[in-house]
Parts: C-alpha cells; sequence; structure tokens
C-alpha cells in the first residue's frame, strides 16, 4: 500500500473564529482524557477566561495543538465548544475518511518526533505555533485505507486501553489495602493509653541555619528534601532567615493543609517554611516511623481537619488551642515496634506488587504507541493482520 507524504498545511487549516463563553461551553486538552469539558476535569475558567475573555469556537473533527503537543502529539476534538486561544485550532480540509486516521497519525512517535523539533520556549513555556509546525510531514494512505487503519487501531488500542485500566484499578486496590491495614494497626485497643497531643508533641521552632539543606512536605510522600520534589509544590524564599530547623523524628505539618495529609515524621535533617508547624515527639511513648504511619493515617488527618479553620477553598489554618487537646491512643513501645515491622514488611510487599503493575503498565502503553506508529507508517498491514 503507497502512502503519501503530506504537510500538516495541506490537511488542515488554522480556525479564528471568536465565541464567548457564555455561548459555548469550555473545552481544554488533556493529554490523559483528550479533549474534554474543563468542568469534568474539576477545574476552573482561568479568571481572565471568566473576566469575558473569547474562546475560539471548536467543532467534532477538529484537532488542537496544546502546549504538550510537543512531547504528546496533537489532540483529537469530538466536541463542539470553545478553546482557549492560548490553543492553536486546526480543521481538516480532506477527505472525512482520512480523518479517523489522523487522530492516530497525529499522535504517532513520528509525528511527536517531528513536533518536538518545533518547540519553542522552555520548560513550562514550551509551545508550538502553527507557522512553523504547518511544515510537518505525515504519512497518508488513500482514504479507504485511511479508513481501514483507524478501525484496526480502534480495535487494537481498545484492548489495550481496558487492560491498563484494570491494572491501574488493581494499584488502586493495593493502596487501599495498605491504608486499611494501616488504620487496622494503628486502631486504639482497651490496653493502650491515651495522651493529649500536647504531651507527646511539643512545639518548636529553631531559626537562623540558612545553610541547612531545604526539606518540603508532600501529601503522599511526607517529609522529603526539597531536591526530590519540593519545587513541584513550592518556591523558596529569597531569604532562609526564617526558616525553621527540622531534626529526624520530628513532626512537620503544613500548617494549611495537615487536613488533607501534609504532614509527615522527618528522617531527615534540614528547613522548613515559617509556614510549617513544627513538633518534638516523646520518645519514651513513640516509635517515630510508627508516629509517621499514625499520624498520617485517615483517622488522624480527620482530627487535624477538624482543628483547623477553614481560609479558603482547599486551606485550613491548624489551630493550636485545637491541636493540643486532641487525644492520641499508643501502645507500648515494645508493641510499636512490632507493629512498625509489621507495617514495613506489608508496606514493601505492596509497593512491590504496585510496582511491577506499573512497569507493566508502561509496557502496554510502548505497545499501544508502536502499533500505532507501524500502523501509520505502512509497517502493518491491516487488511491482513488478525
Amino acid at each position: 500500500m503507497n502512502f503519501t507524504s503530506i504537510r500538516l498545511d495541506r490537511l488542515f487549516d488554522e480556525i479564528d473564529h471568536p465565541v464567548s463563553l457564555q455561548d459555548a461551553v469550555l473545552l481544554t486538552p488533556s493529554v490523559v482524557h483528550g479533549v474534554v469539558p474543563q468542568s469534568s476535569l474539576g477545574m476552573r475558567p482561568q479568571q481572565a477566561l471568566r473576566e469575558g475573555y473569547m474562546g475560539n469556537l471548536a467543532q467534532p473533527d477538529d484537532f488542537i495543538i496544546s502546549m504538550s503537543s510537543h512531547s504528546h502529539g496533537i489532540e483529537y476534538c469530538g466536541l463542539h465548544g470553545a478553546i482557549s486561544p492560548d490553543y492553536t485550532l486546526l480543521r481538516p480540509k480532506c477527505d472525512k475518511k482520512i480523518v479517523p486516521y489522523l487522530k492516530y497519525a497525529l499522535k504517532s512517535c513520528s509525528t511527536v518526533h517531528q513536533l518536538g523539533m518545533f518547540k519553542t520556549g522552555i520548560r513550562m513555556g514550551l509551545r508550538l505555533q502553527w507557522n512553523k509546525v504547518r511544515y510537518c510531514k505525515i504519512q497518508v494512505p488513500d482514504p479507504n485505507y485511511a479508513l481501514a487503519i483507524a478501525r484496526f487501531l480502534d480495535l487494537e488500542t481498545a484492548c489495550i486501553d481496558a487492560l491498563i485500566c484494570k491494572k491501574e484499578r488493581f494499584i488502586e486496590l493495593l493502596k487501599e489495602k495498605r491504608a486499611a491495614f494501616i488504620i487496622e494497626c494503628i486502631r486504639p485497643k482497651p490496653e493502650w493509653s491515651a495522651y493529649p497531643f500536647w504531651s507527646i508533641a511539643a512545639p518548636k521552632s529553631i531559626s537562623g541555619l540558612t545553610n541547612e539543606g531545604l526539606l518540603s512536605v508532600y501529601l503522599d510522600r511526607g517529609v522529603i528534601p526539597y531536591s526530590e520534589g519540593g519545587g513541584l509544590v513550592h518556591k523558596p524564599s529569597d531569604s532562609l532567615e526564617k526558616y525553621q530547623l527540622v531534626e529526624p523524628g520530628d513532626l512537620v505539618m503544613n500548617n494549611q493543609q495537615a487536613w488533607r495529609g501534609s504532614l509527615g515524621v522527618s528522617e531527615y535533617r534540614g528547613i522548613v517554611s515559617p509556614a510549617y508547624r513544627i513538633f518534638e515527639l516523646d520518645r519514651t511513648k513513640l516509635n517515630p516511623t510508627f508516629a509517621n504511619y499514625m499520624f498520617r493515617a485517615r483517622p488522624y488527618v480527620e482530627k487535624f481537619m477538624l482543628a483547623s479553620l477553614s481560609v479558603g477553598d482547599i486551606q485550613r489554618q491548624i489551630k493550636w488551642p485545637h491541636l493540643r487537646i486532641i487525644p492520641v491512643s499508643l501502645p507500648s513501645l515494645n508493641e510499636q515496634n512490632d507493629l512498625v515491622e509489621q507495617l514495613e514488611a506489608e508496606g514493601s510487599r505492596i509497593a512491590r506488587l504496585i510496582s511491577q503493575t506499573e512497569s507493566s503498565i508502561e509496557l502496554l502503553k510502548e505497545k499501544r504507541a508502536a502499533i500505532i506508529t507501524a500502523a501509520v507508517t505502512g509497517k502493518i498491514d491491516v487488511r491482513t493482520a488478525a
């Protein structure tokens, strides 16, 4: 089967059709979900868009060059709505039978490689401009064979996507099982001792140590070095003079996000933002590792939420008068040590299963991409492929 190399500007027109967002649903391109209503992702329109900014009117079978197209390809739009003018809206001007094929060809490895050569800007500002991208070329067969390729890939990718979905659900179930096991281990028993929070956790604030390494607090990882991902959460202040010292075994709480689980017992020495709360734990009553599991588990996170006052949509500020009286139930240190061994063993087992499943998902994604690229470049004859 013969394929013809065709420039994108021979297949598409750039569309500029301004429309008020009051007259159309705001759409957004997503690498994971494709082009969807922005509201379906739980996102709020940008302030500029809410203040009368005009969108670009899109319709089914349009394509969108997004901020991530240089690494993920051009997104297909199957909906009526409005697209932010930050994106480039393309409308096919070729035979309609070719359009389903383009959905795959524009996200194939060969096309993405070309798109990556035209990107401009740096880091989060990377983008593609139509006046350059228009010169990209893709291989296009005759309309009937293009439609056959699209139907073949619809079936192949649907099978792979269904398997990926099952594996992702399995990972979620493993995480739920891990969380349930932690809750069961920290569930108070009649023989355990009850303490008010203030009696086992003393507030501390030591500043002025600007040469110490930066630490961050993650919702899902607890306290980590800033170099391991803290930059995704916040940028440090120009002056670190007021940053607070954290020592191994200290409990660190994000003052406004602890109610969501942004806290943890540190394994590291370093400094954190003055907006965080630091507590020195009583080692005669608490194993720091057990405390890390306990305070980050849902029952205690819910208590921290009750000890917080709302200051916005996702911010609730911890109040010491409420926090200090939270009851904490603890077994003996020997029992804490035994529970830590169980928690670590079960956590390692589940982490291995998650890692293995994630690796298999990546292999499936690679297989999916390889099948698409092979089909849209003529390496698979879809008329004879099983």
